[in-house]
């Protein structure tokens, strides 16, 4: 599943923003982060766990959509289309 949503106790802080390989995370024009499906592969192909929650201050902010089910090699053939092998 990739991860598409950033739940409500986000305190704004950014570093996910910062740690994403893929900037897949941005902040709307709120003032609130959202992820980028298109552009998110969960870290596979860069990392062992998902950035978003690893550098993040508090417990799953940044969860997988249920909605978009993705499977490793989907993920890993979107890190390839967004910077080669």
């Amino acid at each position: 599943m990739a991860y598409t949503i950033v739940l409500e106790n986000c305190t704004g802080c950014s570093i996910c923003e910062l740690a994403c390989p893929n900037s897949a995370i941005f902040s709307n024009d709120d003032g609130l982060y959202q992820i980028d499906p298109d552009l998110c592969t969960e870290c596979v192909g860069h990392f062992d766990e998902a950035q978003c929650n690893v550098v993040c201050p508090i417990e799953l902010t940044c969860i997988p959509d249920p909605a978009i089910v993705e499977d490793r090699e989907l993920l890993m053939a979107r890190k390839i289309k967004l910077h080669g092998s």
